[in-house]
């Protein structure tokens, strides 16, 4: 299955001197669509190559041939790197020696952002990509969105949607099409992502306590996030749980969406949403199409801030009168659509035309599940509307 991402790497080749970072959850997909570009593959995983990784950047230089003339710039990809220490150091010299002589692709299953938190840095030198699960539209559209971001609605054939809710977006699982597979699939990935990864990057050491806290977030999936809480059930101090949801994030195993306060009342809740990245592990219908939304949204707003058509962000909304909006999607500072999740209710919330009014956004929906697609466009309305999850999703990314 050809990814979204082959075109959006093999455009940034063509045209950007710099490195392309892409970061996402393990087994998304990042080393085939890259390995599908690559001239030269090197994994730190794989002992020889990481051998020749440690002599330096000018060996690699010179093991690849990289001064030798040739008619086309080759494509070097660099896999799962940050797992050498030095890795930094290491692509601070090699872009520098051989930056007239190659383009470069990282890849990193942990965030390959989070050295912005020490001293060093590698800015002006790279630009970053979030690759993401199978959604909607990148079922349907081979190319990255133009200058206009929102595509056509598009129908998806009943068999691709069931699938793609059932059994996630993750390539591997969602083309078995097997559900024990997918359970299968799933405990292994979790268990490789605690015991392994996790285990060899931080120094988390109580892993069988982590695993228990994995399971109750994935309980929450579109909750609000109270670390006390959390924290007694998974029976560890705050400050230890807050941690450690933070090191999930940053593993890709989940993600938390923040609420959005300008222009709104001082009377809006502080506590922060949890989603897991994979829905097909959620068992109740409404947390499992709201996270199913919410990915689809981050893999929304995260692309379209990595292709550079703006800066995007999602947020939610909900006060201390209960009143609630799921998602709104703040797009250059400014609100620009709010999206409340339902599984089939079919009764438009009214929290909609009240965050509307008061966050002056652009558009409002209620997105629904079980509504058939509709060939209408629902940007074309100003005011809430009701519209089918089939029609809106297939518009993003």
């Amino acid at each position: 299955m050809k990814r979204i991402y082959e075109t959006i790497l093999s455009r940034h080749m063509d045209h950007y001197r710099q490195m392309a970072f892409v970061s996402g959850p393990r087994q998304v997909g990042k080393t085939t669509a890259c390995r599908a570009l690559a001239d030269h593959y090197l994994s730190w995983d794989v002992e020889e190559h990481r051998r020749l990784i440690l002599n330096g950047p000018a060996s690699v230089g010179e093991t690849l041939n990289l001064r030798r003339l040739q008619e086309k710039l080759p494509v070097v990809v660099l896999d799962e790197l940050h797992k050498n220490p030095r890795w930094k150091t290491f692509l601070k010299g090699f872009f520098d020696l051989y930056e007239s002589d190659c383009r470069i692709i990282v890849t990193g299953s942990s965030r390959l952002d989070v050295y912005r938190k020490g001293g060093d840095s590698l800015m002006g030198r790279y630009f970053l990509y979030h690759m993401h699960p199978l959604s909607v539209a990148e079922l349907l559209h081979t190319l990255p969105p133009g200058s206009d971001i929102l595509r056509e609605p598009a129908p998806l054939q009943d068999i691709e949607w069931n699938t793609l809710m059932s059994q996630g977006g993750f390539p591997e699982p969602f083309s078995m099409k097997d559900p024990t597979f997918q359970i299968r699939w799933r405990k292994l990935r979790r268990q490789q992502l605690i015991r392994e990864d996790i285990r060899d990057l931080t120094r988390i050491e109580d892993l069988p306590q982590l695993e228990m806290t994995a399971d109750l977030l994935a309980e929450r999936s579109g909750e609000p996030l109270v670390y006390a809480n959390l924290a007694r059930d998974a029976g560890v101090s705050p400050h230890t749980l807050k941690s450690w949801v933070h090191t999930l994030c940053d593993f890709h195993h989940g993600f938390i969406v923040r609420p959005w306060h300008r222009n709104v009342s001082s009377a809006l809740r502080k506590e922060p949403k949890w989603y897991v990245r994979d829905w097909s592990s959620i068992s109740d219908p409404g947390k499992r199409f709201e996270t199913f939304v919410a990915c689809h949204l981050l893999k929304a707003v995260q692309g379209w801030t990595d292709l550079g058509l703006g800066e995007f962000e999602l947020r939610y909304l909900r006060d201390k009168q209960q009143r609630e909006v799921d998602f709104l999607v703040v797009r250059d500072s400014e609100p620009w659509f709010l999206a409340e999740a339902k599984h089939s209710n079919t009764r438009l919330s009214p929290a909609l035309q009240y965050f509307q009014d008061q966050t002056k956004a652009s558009h409002a929906f209620q997105v629904v599940e079980t509504l058939p697609y509709v060939d209408a466009n629902p940007y074309a309305h100003a005011t809430p509307h009701i519209v089918p999850a089939r029609t809106l999703l297939s518009q993003w990314l």
